[in-house]
């Protein structure tokens, strides 16, 4: 998975098109250099070879007899004279057809030995250069003319100058040696300064990063820092996108209260009406009764789908933290007064202060609160609440040493409107609305028995960094 995610990142694309523009420029590089500096040797081994042949072809003379003459001491490199030295040169008399008939004079670097020339037909004066075999088998560079004597028109002689191309060759390879090291750690300080280059090219996307994972953690409603020009029009747009939403969201919350409030009076006046009926009319009490039930019956719709569509228009929205503690120890102190006469001990040691609710503080307050009543609605005597942060997010325990619940019933008590104990105030929807708001958040209820005795309530939200 990490190597899949790797090779589709924008970093490894941006490298692997780096790397490769850069190999196929430096073997493009290489491969033209070198050829170059070939070609740039042999032209200078072929522009020697001319002078020598010009040289050769100035000091040709021919006796009474038509034959050609070469006096040796006219020419002036040593090597002509050297057996085997690698510079040869060699005259042979041409026949009508243009073949060589015989080799009338040798250099004596060419020893017992003679150049195998090439059938060419060649134009008076012409230069005519080819690769060859030269003594004991090494590679020559061949440089030939066809001259015709001024008193023996119709006599041709060709003029041949040749040369190891060994030591250019090995010059040539040498070249190429040097030249593939020097692309090599060229190369390397390229993909050095691709890699920089690729890093602050991306620094800005770092930084968005950054800034996203402080908006979804809940440290920041926008984001915020100083980015490129290029990419401020992004960040431009999406806080913008940011700030619709939420005012979407406040939009939601408020009409929901409206309605809410708006149909909760009537049923008040109702409420209302119906105990006075009650109060003033006893042969009418069947009536009372019935609307009276109806009416709690409609407020504690309203309460769940109030709660319901507050936190389903609240969930996953960036930038919400509230933090555990302070909303714990309010609600403490709420139900230390409402059961001040039961004497309970509610401990909150348990509940760090670094710990926060990637939510809504009221829904918070409407989970948190929920299970803290029904706890100390069962306890005997103490209630706990403790909170960790694991793997999945944040873990919130409320424990009571009442009757508990037994396992088979646990299931049933998540359900709208089911009571435990009709003896016990309540509507029968705490846990249920408590299970909805996770669910919403992503989160679960899970119902287990505690150390105390009683039951153990275990909600799992997700946390703000």
């Amino acid at each position: 998975m990490n190597r899949v995610r790797w090779t589709r990142s924008l970093r490894f694309r941006l490298l692997a098109a780096t790397l490769v523009a850069l190999a196929l420029a430096l073997l493009l590089a290489g491969w033209g250099l070198a050829g170059l500096f070939r070609q740039h040797v042999m032209r200078q081994f072929e522009a020697s070879l001319t002078q020598q042949l010009d040289q050769l072809t100035a000091r040709l003379e021919f006796d009474a007899a038509g034959q050609p003459l070469i006096d040796p001491r006219t020419l002036s490199d040593p090597r002509w004279h050297k057996p085997y030295s690698g510079l040869y040169w060699q005259i042979d008399q041409m026949s009508t057809n243009g073949q060589a008939r015989s080799s009338v004079l040798r250099s004596r670097s060419l020893w017992d030995t003679r150049l195998e020339l090439h059938p060419d037909d060649l134009a008076d004066g012409a230069l005519h250069a080819h690769e060859g075999t030269g003594p004991q088998g090494a590679a020559v560079l061949m440089l030939e003319r066809t001259v015709r004597p001024d008193e023996q028109p119709e006599a041709r002689w060709r003029l041949v100058v040749a040369a190891n191309t060994q030591d250019s060759l090995q010059a040539v390879a040498r070249f190429n040696g040097v030249l593939a090291t020097s692309l090599l750690v060229l190369g390397l300080l390229l993909v050095l300064a691709a890699l920089a280059q690729v890093a602050v090219g991306l620094s800005p996307l770092r930084a968005l990063q950054r800034a996203l994972a402080q908006v979804r953690e809940g440290q920041a409603a926008r984001l915020q820092g100083r980015f490129p020009a290029e990419v401020q029009p992004l960040i431009d747009d999406f806080n913008g996108v940011l700030e619709r939403n939420a005012e979407v969201v406040a939009r939601a919350r408020t009409h929901a209260g409206n309605l809410a409030h708006a149909i909760k009076t009537p049923l008040a006046v109702l409420g209302q009406a119906a105990t006075q009926s009650l109060q003033a009319s006893p042969g009418d009490a069947a009536l009372a009764r019935l609307v009276q039930e109806q009416v709690a019956t409609a407020r504690r719709h309203i309460d769940w789908h109030l709660a319901r569509s507050r936190a389903a228009a609240a969930q996953r929205l960036p930038g919400l933290r509230t933090p555990l503690a302070p909303v714990a120890a309010g609600l403490v102190r709420v139900m230390q007064r409402v059961h001040a006469a039961r004497g309970l001990r509610i401990d909150t040691t348990g509940v760090p202060d670094a710990l926060a609710f990637a939510g809504e503080e009221q829904d918070l307050q409407e989970m948190l609160g929920n299970l803290l009543d029904n706890a100390c609605k069962w306890a005997r005597a103490t209630v706990r609440i403790s909170a960790t942060a694991t793997a999945d997010g944040l873990c919130v325990a409320v424990e009571d040493d009442g009757p508990g619940i037994a396992e088979a019933a646990r299931a049933a008590v998540l359900a709208r409107g089911v009571r435990m104990d009709e003896t016990v105030p309540g509507s029968g929807l705490g846990l249920a609305i408590v299970d909805e708001l996770a669910q919403l958040y992503g989160g679960q209820l899970r119902l287990q028995p505690s150390t105390l005795g009683g039951l153990r309530v275990t909600l799992s939200l997700p946390m703000a960094a």
